[in-house]
């Protein structure tokens, strides 16, 4: 029996990339799964439904279950129906991987609120719209006495956990995503609904421009930056074998799985009485003496 037999998962953003190699990977292990993807431009300009229809094409020849989905992910309405289609095809829905996105590089003092705006309305709305459908499905679920087995995979990623210059739109998103995460985790377990958040290190459209060097491993022995590579993991997460794991960061990139240690509380003083202004700066100084040196933002 395959790990993912009878499941079915939704994964947006699904028709190049990462997205395709999840979709490709699921269908390996028996998912039923649906291929949303509008096809914009790296900007999220345009519509083009070809690349997901080839996707599908592609698991349907290799004996797999799949139709493809061109709703907007950030549309409200839309985003219900991509739910009741998944529904109307396969009966039922486990898994929802929030993975479509949208990148506005630009420098801050560059940056314009049309290109703040858009990039938080595919992202967080993005990942909000999708997400609270398939909520609604399962929790009246569960409610009628049934445990959905459920999974919500969303995608930050190392410039939300640690800034990245010239990004600074996408790594607020991707740092809100993060967040989203741990509340998910929190609220909707007594639900029988998981929620974890990858940050991705692979080869896409995305990062061959903005970091070209690292992503030029093609030919090696080991193509660290193929996308193949991070989608073992998301497989394994959309699975009934990992629902006692919730609330998790993984970094993902090439053989590497890193488990993210999050904000956890650092040096401290206490004083036990109010500050003064004069003495403040003496104390963060010896605190910021103390801390573990964190990551530095990505590009400094």
């Amino acid at each position: 029996m395959a790990l993912c037999d009878n499941r079915t998962v939704i994964i947006t953003g699904a028709a190049r990339g990462l997205g395709r190699a999840y979709a490709l990977a699921f269908a390996a292990e028996g998912a039923n799964v649906v291929v949303n993807d509008i096809g914009t431009s790296l900007g999220g300009e345009g519509r083009d439904t070809s690349a997901a229809d080839g996707v599908v094409a592609e698991i349907i020849a290799a004996g797999g279950q799949a139709i493809a989905n061109y709703e907007d992910i950030t549309d409200w309405d839309a985003a219900g129906r991509i739910v009741e289609s998944t529904l109307a095809a396969f009966g039922d829905l486990h898994v929802i991987v929030n993975n479509a996105g949208i990148v506005r590089d630009r420098m801050f003092v560059s940056a314009t609120l049309e290109e703040w705006d858009a990039t938080m309305h595919v992202h967080l709305g993005g990942h909000f719209c999708v997400a609270r459908h398939a909520v609604n499905y399962w929790r009246a679920k569960q409610k009628d006495g049934h445990n959905p087995d459920a999974r919500i995979i969303n995608t930050t990623s190392g410039a939300g956990l640690q800034g990245s210059i010239a990004q600074a739109a996408y790594s607020t998103a991707k740092g809100g995503i993060a967040a989203l995460t741990l509340v998910q985790a929190a609220e909707l377990g007594r639900y029988g609904i998981t929620a974890n958040a990858l940050a991705p290190s692979a080869r896409t459209r995305m990062t061959e421009q903005a970091f070209a060097d690292k992503m030029a491993t093609e030919g090696q022995a080991f193509d660290t930056m193929d996308p193949a590579n991070i989608a073992p993991t998301v497989v394994w997460l959309g699975s009934a074998e990992s629902a006692a794991v919730t609330g998790c960061v993984f970094e993902l990139e090439g053989g590497k799985i890193m488990l993210e240690d999050g904000w956890r509380e650092g040096p401290m003083v206490d004083i036990s009485a109010r500050w003064t202004p004069a003495d403040v700066g003496a104390a963060v100084a010896d605190l910021i003496e103390q801390r573990v040196e964190p990551r530095k933002v990505w590009g400094s």
